[in-house]
């Protein structure tokens, strides 16, 4: 997929994402996502707030403050964020949906892969189908494996092949898991155990013994 098509996919994403949001109960918003360090309602301001992340210069102010950790960064910073009500996250999420804004330190592809896969860590743990768009799912399928940092999923993954059932995608070598591209992107982005139930093939019980 080409810029204009990632693009395209992200303002989809986003405003189906609000649409979904609207509908939660307050207990659903305060439900843990897949995400171990966020709530529903942390992962949903992360969205939201990505066309207004700080720049740089605030950026490496607050990941010095974090001791060097990007990702403890981005937590709180995603924490504070979701302290906002959260009608004011759905709106935002709503009015930005067609921003081009881009955060520090990533790229178009980087954001397409991050709301497919954040949509599902809201809507996997409350029991909601949130189909991908399949040439979306597959582009970003390829973009976590290509990638390395922060997931490394080929070599978490090592002597595994990953084999779609929904799609004519396979990669790596090994023992074969099948799923769909969805849950297969949970897996390679280290989602394992919501990914487990739902995948098959002799890989499996590797994968279970390294969880």
């Amino acid at each position: 997929m080409d810029d204009e098509a990632l693009w395209a996919v992200i303002e989809s994403e986003r405003l189906s994402l609000a649409d979904l949001l609207a509908r939660l109960s307050p207990e659903q918003w305060e439900a843990q996502s897949l995400c171990s360090a966020w709530r529903v309602r942390d992962v949903a301001a992360h969205v939201a707030m990505a066309p207004h992340t700080p720049g740089i210069g605030s950026v490496l102010v607050g990941v010095l403050r974090a001791r060097g950790d990007l990702w403890a960064y981005g937590r709180d910073l995603a924490i504070d964020y979701a302290r906002r009500p959260t009608g004011e996250i759905v709106g935002q999420l709503r009015r930005d949906a067609a921003s081009r804004g881009i955060p520090p330190l990533t790229n178009v592809a980087n954001l397409h892969m991050d709301i497919l896969v954040h949509g599902q860590d809201i809507a996997v743990p409350l029991g909601i189908d949130r189909p991908m768009p399949p040439a979306a799912a597959e582009a970003a399928f390829h973009r976590v494996w290509d990638m390395g940092w922060p997931f490394r999923a080929r070599r978490r993954l090592a002597g595994l092949r990953l084999v779609a059932t929904d799609a004519d995608v396979a990669v790596g070598t090994g023992r074969e898991v099948h799923g769909t591209l969805a849950t297969l992107l949970l897996l390679m982005t280290g989602r394992t155990a919501a990914a487990l139930p739902r995948l098959s093939g002799t890989g499996v019980a590797d994968l279970q013994a390294r969880a």
